[in-house]
């Protein structure tokens, strides 16, 4: 894994990139650490610098790896690893070795973050701001009522914004 320039971004299509291909967001450190599939997010400029936007529920054990930690990373990797990430969306860190049974091989970045050694690319971020989804606070009320009102899986999302501080493949 190589730390490219962040202009090797513009040749990705996020759409497809988070939404079809989904990613992996992993907080901790390489003694502690939990990883979670998501295809919700985004990649974009704000506050004159390069941030990922996601959402993770605080059911989710990643959330509290999130919380304690300044850092994080997002890794995408090639359509021959979907099956992991459908492990490490629908397995839960408390519970199982999750990484092992996807397996995935760690790998600790200079910040001490952690990514994968198969991931195709890694974002390694820090935390900047997040806020948590309100009721009261969605405009639309069918997305409400698709995604949130008697859904199982959990409440509202905490929303994160991150800065891009490296990129890696």
């Amino acid at each position: 894994m190589k730390k490219q320039d962040i202009s090797l971004l513009a040749k990705e299509d996020v759409f497809q990139l988070i939404g079809t291909e989904w990613m992996l967001i992993t907080s901790g450190d390489s003694s502690h650490f939990n990883t979670m599939t998501a295809s919700w997010g985004g990649l974009g400029w704000l506050w004159n610098r390069p941030v990922a936007f996601l959402f993770v529920r605080p059911e989710r054990y990643t959330h509290e790896f999130i919380e304690r930690n300044e850092r994080l990373t997002l890794s995408f990797f090639p359509e021959a690893q979907r099956k992991a990430l459908q492990v490490c969306g629908s397995k839960s860190g408390r519970d199982c070795d999750k990484v092992k049974e996807a397996e995935l091989t760690p790998v600790s970045l200079e910040s001490g973050t952690v990514s994968f050694a198969e991931a195709r690319l890694t974002l390694d971020c820090r935390k900047l701001f997040k806020s948590d989804m309100k009721q009261a606070d969605f405009l639309d009320k069918e997305i409400l009522e698709k995604w949130y009102n008697d859904k199982p899986g959990g409440g509202f999302h905490t929303v994160y914004v991150v800065e891009i501080e490296n990129v890696y493949n």
